[in-house]
């Protein structure tokens, strides 16, 4: 199982737990990802993704997408996409 870099966490939204993801690579809803910075990582789907306030399935690199995340996070954290 390995790891591809999609991507860093650029805002967090606190009262709604929604991150803003600046894309460097595609994700797709469904998606298993790695969210990290030093010891701190935890793994999530990608899911209620949305660009401009409307939801997508799919985004790609050069985009900047809110997505829920399970856990509290703050600029700098790397997201990666988790491949079998």
């Amino acid at each position: 199982m390995g790891k591809e870099l999609v991507g860093k966490i650029t805002h967090y939204f606190d009262k709604i737990q929604v991150a803003v993801i600046e894309l460097s690579g595609k994700l797709k809803e469904g998606d298993s990802i790695s969210i990290e910075r030093g010891t701190e990582v935890f793994e999530q789907k990608a899911t209620s993704m949305q660009i401009d306030k409307k939801p997508v399935k799919e985004a790609k690199n050069g985009q900047a997408i809110g997505m829920k995340v399970s856990q509290p996070v703050k600029p700098g954290f790397q997201v990666y996409k988790v491949v079998e």
